[in-house]
């Protein structure tokens, strides 16, 4: 299992972690509101080791985001079971080690940008169906 590292801004939190493949680009309006912009992040699984204290926001019924106290940094989704941590690609001390894979609730897309490529898109229905626990 190859590890990455990775810091916030201030590098108040560091952390290492196992990437499980590409980018991943959502536009949804949460990661759009927390980013500024579309968000990329990468699914680390359960590998993520954190130094450092992180503050904690409930973003949803399934899943809480998490980010630096101190410099605002977001870095981290994650499940409320703890199985699924999307990490902030750009949070990585190499992003460009990743490629994009695909992206979500691409209805949701403002059309004032796109993504150049040719990759799966999900709508949201779709990446819910594909990720949320039952009953969520």
């Amino acid at each position: 299992m190859t590890t990455s590292t990775g810091r916030c801004l201030c590098g108040g939190v560091t952390f290492t972690a196992a990437p499980k493949g590409g980018m991943h680009a959502c536009h949804c309006a949460t990661c759009r509101r927390l980013s500024g912009g579309v968000l990329f992040s990468v699914d680390c699984g359960d590998s993520v080791r954190v130094t450092g204290e992180v503050a904690t926001f409930a973003s949803s019924e399934w899943a809480v985001r998490q980010f630096c106290p101190a410099c605002g940094t977001g870095l981290f989704w994650r499940s409320n079971d703890g199985a699924v941590t999307m990490v902030s690609a750009q949070a990585f001390d190499d992003p460009t080690a990743f490629a994009l894979e695909d992206e979500f609730c691409i209805e949701s897309k403002p059309a004032t940008y796109a993504l150049a490529g040719d990759r799966p898109r999900l709508t949201t229905d779709e990446l819910y169906a594909r990720f949320a626990p039952s009953g969520a």
